[in-house]
């Protein structure tokens, strides 16, 4: 069973490696649940946006995994504004 970063992770490769058959003047058939669909290089296009979803939907992932805090898919740390000394 694969995790949901696996999942994304596939789709990028996929996108890719169509973006890259497309770019050699191939065509390339790109299929999944309910998708059956020829894209030529008139449609590189909608690839580039496709991988480029996925890639953000994979850094999403992860980032949620690291246990890293975040706000609207972007992560950010908090800054310890204590003072170590002590005061009188």
């Amino acid at each position: 069973m694969s995790t949901p970063i696996e999942d994304a992770q596939a789709m990028v490769t996929a996108y890719t490696q169509a973006e890259l058959q497309i770019l050699a003047g191939k065509e390339v058939r790109m299929g999944g649940p309910g998708i059956d669909r020829w894209l030529r290089f008139e449609d590189l296009e909608q690839v580039r946006a496709g991988r480029k979803e996925w890639e953000a939907k994979v850094k999403t992932l992860q980032t949620a995994d690291s246990g890293a805090p975040a706000l609207g898919g972007l992560s950010f740390s908090v800054a310890n504004l204590a003072d170590s000394r002590t005061r009188p």
